[in-house]
């Protein structure tokens, strides 16, 4: 079955009831036995839902996975990864981070004994030069958040090998779409499904998706005893939501395209942050991991002016300035106030979040509509 097959049949089975084309919203928290124990596979939603379970096989099949599980946020997701873990173990993760995980590992976890370390991957020399008996786990998003830097998964699944590491892919910002991880060499794809998964700014749910089955036996445990569990009606919009995920990332990444070019044309713009350059520091690994290269873009202003960059966010009409990303609407957001701002200034700006840095979340509005509200934003 090919991927834009799968995200509409992937995983599902007929429903036997009625035969509903949609699987049915199955809202309820508990369900009828026989006799104790003997029931028709489902007893308690936290453990298992009809709706969320058509969810995770949909997930598991436009990944080119075994199993998958989901929660209640991309967040919720990333909690069970990390439980997985033991204090005194060791994390490698890339430097340049969403706010929100960067909060997670530091805020939360150090406090209970793991260790992270934060590091460019350009490099995979310097991942190796990290790895000790502690290191357990490699994290990295790519695309990363906000600086669209690339990483090589092939090659830090070389590494994650060698060493018996569990290599963990953030892979919200390609989608199973641009690409699959798990074929690459990861262990755990995770995905903030609020974004492209679900693709209409109206849900929040996290999912992962894993081969080993063993592995997902331990992550289905962590789910069901930790409880942070999605509801059966988020699971149908996000299940709704990935029935289009194909013709929809279509638009997203030509749009950005265009976006991008127009950017790095005008004179007002410093930088621009966009793997699909071949001036871009990993192009090339972009484009043999990739099918394309995705619609979020991040630039700077003529002299990083951050009063700029303020009033470009602030004048703009069709862009919404709002947290989040991957909805059919564009969004702008300046990472350094808003989803970054949990990451102290200094670290921020080791990698590239300085204050005039402006992320765009490109949507599937008509181009020329779009081009024009960024003009007479920039001035």
């Amino acid at each position: 079955m090919k991927f834009n097959t799968k995200t509409i049949h992937g995983g599902q089975i007929e429903e036997k009831g009625y035969g509903a084309v949609m699987p049915p919203i199955y809202q309820t928290s508990t369900y009828s036995q026989k006799s104790p124990g003997d029931h028709k596979g489902y007893e308690y939603s936290r453990t298992h839902n009809p709706t969320r379970s058509a969810l995770e096989k949909s997930l598991a099949s436009i990944e080119g996975g075994g199993f998958g599980l989901a929660f209640g946020s991309g967040l919720a997701a990333i909690d069970a990864v990390l439980k997985l873990l033991n204090p005194g173990d060791e994390i490698i993760s890339t430097n340049d981070l969403y706010g929100g995980s960067y909060r997670l590992f530091t805020k939360i976890f150090e406090k209970y004994g793991l260790v992270f370390h934060f590091t460019e991957m350009d490099d995979l020399s310097k991942i190796e030069s990290l790895v000790n008996n502690n290191t357990k786990m490699i994290w990295v998003e790519t695309p990363t958040n906000p600086m669209m830097n690339i990483v090589d998964i092939k090659g830090l699944s070389n590494i994650s090998k060698k060493f018996n590491l569990i290599l963990a892919v953030d892979n919200t910002f390609a989608t199973p779409f641009l690409q699959q991880p798990l074929l690459l060499g990861a262990d755990i794809v995770m995905h903030s499904a609020t974004k492209y998964l679900a693709g209409h700014s109206d849900v929040v749910l996290g999912a992962l998706i894993v081969n080993d089955k063993e592995l997902s036996e331990q992550l289905y445990f962590i789910q069901n005893a930790s409880g942070a569990i999605c509801g059966p009606m988020d699971s149908f919009l996000t299940l709704r939501g990935i029935k289009t995920l194909h013709v929809r990332m279509e638009r997203h990444c030509e749009n950005a395209e265009k976006i991008a070019n127009y950017l790095k044309s005008n004179p007002e713009i410093e930088s621009v942050y966009w793997p699909g350059f071949k001036t871009h520091p990993n192009h090339e690994i972009a484009k043999s991991q990739m099918n394309n290269y995705g619609a979020m873009i991040s630039f700077t202003t003529k002299g990083n002016s951050l009063s700029k960059s303020l009033k470009i966010v602030e004048s703009l009409k069709l862009f919404t300035l709002a947290e989040s990303l991957g909805g059919v609407e564009s969004l702008a957001g300046h990472p350094a106030s808003m989803t970054h701002a949990s990451i102290p200034k200094l670290e921020r700006e080791k990698s590239g979040v300085v204050d005039s840095l402006v992320r765009l979340s490109v949507g599937i509005e008509d181009i020329e509509d779009l081009i024009e509200d960024l003009k007479q934003a920039i001035g």
